[in-house]
């Protein structure tokens, strides 16, 4: 269902829905009591995740508390490797670690295990049945280059350095592991589509430490790839990409992929990304996570300037990544008000 009744849907479908849509990148989090109260009392990170009962409240929980226009389903990029046989584990106060790292093994010694996705398929279930009709279900996954980062290492790195070596070190292998992170993306994407999400983000969150050359052949093709992929099996389900610290490199990225919206981060000028995306393309960004934190009038002067330069573009208001765990409630709340205005 699309239409005024759903304005984030409408607006990345390049419609007018006759009011700002707004939704934050990790608006289901630690900011929030009720999420730190469930997570004490399930546990881990991952056993949240694949948990459908409680990532599907989790989900919801800032739907029920802000009334955003969408819900993000709550899951991880590193699902993937995990479907694709790394073994993934959160430590505690250290985040992920996926064994074996690939620097130090094969990908051809592993052994796929794709029924790990299906505890996600039945909270995007869940979510679906519960979500209120004028909110927007969104979907995600890890782009290839950001998840083939951690699977190399095994671990998050500051330059990504362990994947870049790699992929120049042994392109075709590195080329063998990309193609197979797109295949099961694409899979993984389609499933949440068929489960119920009505829209998905490719979150590409090293994108920014590759050169250009680099950035075409391990960014830019495989999300083409995949958008393919996913135009041919759901032709009418939106895709944003989001290559986070893209900067310049964004122009192309949108001209090559054929992602649906672009994702900006809070490093992008708003007047030059008006000025050098293709005309109409829905764009979805761009504040500092720390404005909100900030509040006040740095707040409301940083979020009403994105609004003015995107009023002739479809726009959908979002942070320029993920919200952080100290974030005020209250920010929130008077972020929507000048949002909604």
């Amino acid at each position: 269902m699309s239409g005024p009744s759903k304005p984030l849907l409408t607006v990345l479908k390049r419609g007018n829905p006759g009011k700002k849509p707004i939704w934050l990148m990790r608006q289901a989090g630690r900011y929030l009591p009720e999420y730190r109260a469930l997570r004490a009392e399930k546990g881990g990170f991952l056993d949240m995740a694949y948990d459908p009962d409680a990532a599907a409240e989790i989900t919801l929980q800032p739907i029920r508390r802000f009334g955003f226009d969408g819900a993000i389903l709550f899951s991880d990029i590193l699902v993937v490797p995990h479907a694709l046989g790394q073994d993934l584990t959160f430590v505690a106060g250290e985040g992920p670690r996926l064994a074996p790292p690939l620097m130090d093994a094969a990908l051809g010694a592993l052994r796929p295990v794709p029924e790990r996705l299906a505890p996600i398929y039945k909270t995007v279930e869940k979510v679906a049945a519960a979500l209120p009709p004028e909110t927007t279900f969104l979907g995600f996954a890890g782009s290839p280059w950001t998840v083939a980062t951690y699977m190399v290492a095994g671990q998050g790195s500051r330059e990504q350095a362990e994947a870049r070596r790699y992929a120049y070190r042994d392109p075709a292998a590195f080329q063998h592991l990309i193609d197979a992170i797109s295949g099961m993306t694409v899979d993984y994407l389609s499933g949440q589509i068929d489960a119920g999400v009505e829209a998905v983000q490719l979150f590409d969150s090293w994108a920014g430490s590759l050169s250009p050359q680099q950035f075409e052949q391990w960014v830019i093709a495989p999300t083409a790839r995949i958008v393919a992929a996913l135009k041919a099996r759901h032709p009418d389900t939106p895709i944003i990409g989001f290559p986070k610290g893209a900067g310049g490199k964004i122009a192309a990225y949108a001209r090559e992929t054929g992602v649906d919206a672009i994702g900006l981060d809070e490093t992008v000028d708003p007047h030059w990304a008006h000025r050098e995306l293709p005309a109409g393309l829905p764009v979805q960004g761009n504040l500092d996570p720390l404005a909100l934190i900030a509040g006040g009038e740095m707040l409301e002067t940083a979020a009403r300037r994105i609004i003015s330069v995107f009023e002739d573009r479809p726009h959908v208001f979002n942070l320029g990544h993920g919200i952080l765990p100290d974030t005020p409630i209250d920010h929130v709340n008077a972020l929507l008000g000048i949002v909604r205005a």
